[in-house]
């Protein structure tokens, strides 16, 4: 029976995740700070919970370092938005302690047992590709797990660990419905469940949905430097 990982499994895209497994019939270790969140997903067939904070290292070892999981999805995270006129390094920290730091302290204790055949799966974001307004610390911060987790698929490549970037669009979650603005082709914590599930199934090393926003994106990724500072200009200025 495959058994999965999935941190951030408290709501959202986490949880739906863990959901879709537990149906597939793997074993899930779903992970997450709210308890009792985690109480009631422990309710489903085939789902285990275990309740610690991932930006605390000693927790992290302390939860994670028996496990040997065949299949691991780092996707917790949280968003925090800029206010250029009230620059506050605090928040900076907040964001990068869980985005990227969280990830480091997982993998302190994860990586020993990840072996030939297991799979590392580590979830950034679409907002990486493009200078979008008020983004700073959160897009800083999944750029930042994106290399990182491109350099790890270059350094596992060697002990048959399969290493993969999933980088989703807008998906309704309780942190997105903080969000005053459009949102396009947002989709569903399930649909984007649906998507990982797939995915990490296939050969690909990186992972875009909704694919039609994902491609946009990535194309307009692709303009010289000056056309994208217009465009993001525009779009915040709407």
């Amino acid at each position: 029976m495959t058994q999965i990982l999935i941190s951030g499994a408290s709501s959202g895209m986490g949880r739906a995740l863990a959901q879709k497994c537990a149906q597939a019939g793997w074993q899930v270790i779903a992970c997450g700070r709210d308890q009792d969140k985690l109480a009631e997903l422990e309710q489903t067939a085939l789902i285990s919970t275990l309740a610690f904070d991932i930006a605390d290292p000693q927790a992290c070892q302390q939860m994670l370092a028996h496990l040997k999981p065949d299949i691991v999805v780092l996707n917790a995270g949280t968003c925090e938005y800029v206010d250029i006129d009230s620059w506050d390094p605090a928040l900076f920290r907040r964001v990068f302690e869980v985005n990227f730091f969280g990830v480091v302290n997982c993998l302190v204790a994860l990586l020993p047992n990840l072996d030939k055949g297991t799979t590392l799966a580590i979830v950034d974001s679409l907002a990486r590709y493009l200078p979008f307004t008020k983004s700073q610390a959160y897009g800083a911060s999944k750029a930042a797990l994106h290399y990182l987790t491109k350099t790890l698929q270059t350094d596992l490549s060697d002990r048959g660990v399969k290493v993969q970037s999933i980088s989703p669009g807008f998906v309704k979650t309780p942190l997105t419905d903080k969000n005053t603005f459009s949102m396009p082709d947002c989709i569903t914590a399930e649909q984007a469940a649906e998507h990982i599930f797939n995915g990490l199934q296939s050969s690909r090393s990186s992972l875009y949905f909704p694919w039609r926003f994902a491609l946009t994106i990535r194309l307009l990724s692709g303009l010289p430097e000056r056309a994208q500072q217009w465009l993001c200009q525009r779009m915040k200025n709407q």
